[in-house]
This record gives structure tokens, C-alpha cells and sequence, in this order.
């Protein structure tokens, strides 16, 4: 009879910082999904997605013992995984169409309604983003970053990450409105 009970984080984390190989394949198997969703905002598709989570689970394991215990350990997995996105952007070389914030124009504001948007529609948009505005957008929005480290992780301006943030903005607004449009003209007819 096989009796499995759950395994704390401590524990996890101990064996993981020892090189216990079925400790970081239960930790693995505990944030992979999870992680995976993280990267899949930052990637061109799935296969790049996957590509990211695996280098971010080997940054993961190497680093261990750099985890100092404050904040959550899935928040550490994130921001490992977040930064290792960064790092394959750069790596393609995939230029952002920067443009400072000064050369942007105000746009009335059009309102649409949120309550009728489904999650996974939105990542879904977010997804669909141009490079430089998925990633400014990603690190802003969802992560919580300022647009000053945004500026110091991708090497651009405070303005510049303003800039792609609010053309990110616009372009999912776009799509929204086509969206409400198209679920209005289906309602009605």
C-alpha cells in the first residue's frame, strides 16, 4: 500500500538544496503548470514557452540557495521565470518599435464592458500582442514592475516603456471593441 502525504515547502526546498533529484522533480511537477501560463505571456507560441520554462527550472535549481526565504517561494519561481522571458527576447534580438512617450498623442478614452470578458480571452489578446508591447505590458500590468525597471531591464527609456505600454493598450482596446462588436452582432442576429 502506497501512502503519500504531502510534502511542505520546506521540505521541498531542503531537498532541492541538497540535489535531491525527486524533490526538484515534485517541485517541478507542483509550479510547471502554473509557470508554464507565466511564460506562455512572454512567448511567441508554445514551443518558445516550453523553451523559457526549462532554462527558467535550471536557473531555478542552480540558484537554490540564493533564496533567501522572504516572500513566497512561487513569486521567487516566477520572477526567475519572468527574467529568463527577458533574457530570450533579448537573445532573439527582437527590436522594440520604441518611440518616447513624447511623440504619443492622447486618444479619447472609449469605454467597453469588462464584465463580459472572459480571462482566457484576454491572455488570449495579450498574446497576440507585437513583442515589445506583450513584454511591456506583461512586466507593467501583471507583474507589477515600474516603468523604471522596465526601462533598466530591456535597456530603453522610462519614456519609451511608457510609450509601448500605451500602444499596447490601444491595440487590445482595439481588439476589444472588434470583439464586443462581433458578440453584439451575434446576439442580435
Amino acid at each position: 500500500m502506497n501512502i503519500s502525504r504531502k510534502v511542505t515547502v520546506e521540505e521541498l526546498l531542503d531537498g532541492c538544496r541538497r540535489g535531491d533529484r525527486r524533490k526538484q522533480e515534485l517541485l517541478y511537477k507542483q509550479t510547471a503548470s502554473k509557470m508554464l501560463g507565466v511564460c506562455m505571456r512572454y512567448a511567441r507560441d508554445k514551443y518558445e514557452a516550453e523553451d523559457i520554462l526549462q532554462m527558467g527550472f535550471v536557473k531555478v535549481f542552480q540558484k537554490i540557495n540564493e533564496f533567501k526565504e522572504q516572500g513566497s517561494f512561487e513569486g521567487w519561481i516566477r520572477r526567475i521565470m519572468v527574467n529568463t522571458a527577458i533574457e530570450v527576447f533579448r537573445k532573439n534580438q527582437r527590436l522594440l518599435n520604441v518611440v518616447d512617450i513624447d511623440e504619443v498623442f492622447d486618444v479619447p478614452q472609449e469605454m467597453f464592458d469588462m464584465n463580459k470578458l472572459e480571462t482566457e480571452d484576454l491572455l488570449r489578446l495579450i498574446r497576440h500582442l507585437s513583442g515589445g508591447y506583450k513584454l511591456v505590458f506583461n512586466l507593467y500590468a501583471i507583474e507589477g514592475y515600474s516603468h523604471k525597471e522596465i526601462a533598466e531591464k530591456l535597456g530603453i527609456t522610462e519614456g519609451a516603456s511608457k510609450s509601448q505600454l500605451s500602444r499596447a493598450r490601444a491595440v487590445l482596446k482595439d481588439k476589444l471593441l472588434k470583439m464586443e462588436g462581433a458578440q453584439h452582432a451575434n446576439y442580435v442576429g
